[in-house]
This record gives C-alpha cells, structure tokens and sequence, in this order.
C-alpha cells in the first residue's frame, strides 16, 4: 500500500493529511503532533478515529494544516485521518460513520452586516 492523501476542513482550517503504514507516528507542521496541540483533548480528537477502528500504532501520519485555531486544525485532522482509513479499508466505515467522523461540519462563522456591530448585535437604538 502506498501513501493515502485525503483532505480534512473545519471552520477556516484546512488539513492535507498523508497516511502510510507505519509504526504510530503523528507529524503535524513538521512537529510531533502531542507537542503541536498541547492539550490532552485536541490529541485525542486527532487519535480518536485510530481508537475507533483499532488500527493505533499501525500507520504513519503526516500532515500539513493551516487556518483557523487549534481546536478547528485538530478536527479538520480528524476528518481527513477518517476519510484516509476509508480509502484504506471501506469496512473502517463502519466504526466511524455512526460516530459521526465522516460528516463534514459546515457551521462557519457568520459575516458582519454593515449598519450593525456584529453579525447579529446591533448598534444601540435610541428612540428619543
């Protein structure tokens, strides 16, 4: 088997992640990926499909992500490392689909309007 390349997003973040058979080792930005995210949860989030499909400690991952903040670059890793493990073996599917790991989440941030403050927040009315 050769190198899988499958891309992953969330918010503003775009992960290209590489998988390729290997002994577990997960390079994020050229760094190890418990140095890269620096809380226990944002590592999780990128082992979870592994943990899932009890392939931990059999593929190599390396990844190039950008945009956005951490939490959005950890989850856009999750769903191409998902995406990758389904190219791989299409009975992978079958763990991680029901867990929700397939499903792009589109929820972005919304625009500013103009005439208002925020997106939704107004500029104080004043009726006298």
């Amino acid at each position: 088997m050769s190198i899988v390349h499958k891309i992953g997003r969330r918010k503003t973040s775009v992960a290209r992640v590489y998988v390729k058979p290997g002994t577990g080792n997960i390079t994020v930005n050229g760094r190890d990926a418990k140095e890269y995210f620096n809380t226990e949860m944002l590592v999780y989030k990128v082992n979870q499909p592994f943990l899932l499909t009890e392939t931990v400690g059999q593929y190599d991952v390396t990844v190039n992500v950008f945009g956005g903040g951490i939490t959005g670059q950890a989850e856009a890793i999750r769903l191409g490392v998902s995406r990758a493990l389904c190219a791989i073996n299409e009975e992978n599917r079958l763990a991680l689909k029901p867990a929700g790991l397939l499903t792009r989440d589109a929820r972005m941030v919304e625009r500013k309007k103009p005439g208002q403050k925020k997106a939704r927040k107004r500029f104080q009315f004043s009726k006298r």
